[in-house]
């Protein structure tokens, strides 16, 4: 699956489906940097979205990141759970796969 850019037009229709991954990442931010290669490595796994917090806030606002990277999984069953900070691809597989 590819990586795609979320903003506040596709993101409802995209996170609707579930089994998808929300990145909350600001082009000046490291731990984003480091984190890139991390969910490309996962992509064939979950679809992920990449959402500029500085080009969304009002997604920022209404989900309370604060930090990021912010991680949301939006399950299949209509729930969302959240995780801030780097994470290595074993530790994000994981994670989706407790849900």
């Amino acid at each position: 699956m590819n990586i795609i850019e979320g903003n506040e037009k596709n993101f409802e229709e995209i996170t609707s489906r579930g089994n998808v991954l929300v990145d909350f990442y600001a082009t000046w931010c490291g731990p984003c940097k480091m984190l890139g290669p991390e969910l490309e490595a996962i992509k064939d796994k979950v679809q992920i979205i990449k959402v500029n917090i500085d080009e969304n806030l009002p997604l920022c606002q209404r989900f309370g990141v604060m930090s990021v990277p912010t991680l949301i999984y939006f399950k299949p069953d209509g729930s969302y759970e959240i995780k801030v900070g780097y994470m290595p691809k074993e530790v994000i597989l994981e994670w989706l796969t407790q849900g």
